[in-house]
């Protein structure tokens, strides 16, 4: 009886354990997403900064 609910006390452990390694994952996942949203955002705004000078200088021109 003991050596049953060892096992199960063992199934139970590396179930959570996956489970929390699956959250994790999902987490790191989620946190690149936000990083490559973030770098594409801030690119874009490089790409309208630069731009602005052409602009003006074609208004001089």
């Amino acid at each position: 009886h003991t050596i049953n609910n060892l096992g199960t006390t063992s199934e139970n452990l590396t179930a959570a354990e996956s489970r929390i390694r699956d959250v994790d994952m999902a987490k790191e996942m989620m946190e690149q997403t936000k990083n490559n949203i973030l770098s594409q955002a801030a690119q874009a705004m490089l790409a309208q900064a630069n731009q602005q000078p052409q602009g003006v200088l074609q208004l001089l021109r």
